[in-house]
């Protein structure tokens, strides 16, 4: 149990660190594109009243969408990683119940 933990942990650690990366290179790509697309600096707190309504939600969708889902693919890329050097998955991923043979049956 004490080494299926500590690759755990390992994997836990490792997949934050790969998100955490992913979005900050994400958030400067895209800071670069807003700059290049408007001709100036994103929003640096989009609920400031100084900043146009369109503007703030504009950022915030974009901004949202982009780092999540540079997160969501570093965290995807951990995990293939991980399953590549130990022959499988991390435990929190193992089996979560998406297969759709084991669905219920959807109620009508």
């Amino acid at each position: 149990m004490a080494s299926s933990d500590s690759s755990s942990k390992f994997y836990s650690a490792f997949s934050l660190a790969a998100a955490l990366g992913a979005a900050a290179v994400a958030k400067k790509a895209l800071t670069t594109s807003w700059r290049a697309t408007t001709g100036k600096n994103p929003p640096a707190n989009p609920a400031d009243p100084d900043v146009s309504v369109p503007e703030a939600v504009m950022w915030a969708t974009i901004s949202g969408a982009l780092i999540g889902v540079a997160r969501m693919l570093a965290s995807r890329r951990a995990a293939h990683y991980y399953a590549r050097s130990t022959g499988h998955l991390p435990p929190q991923l193992q089996k979560d119940g998406q297969d759709a043979k084991n669905a219920p049956a959807a109620q009508s």
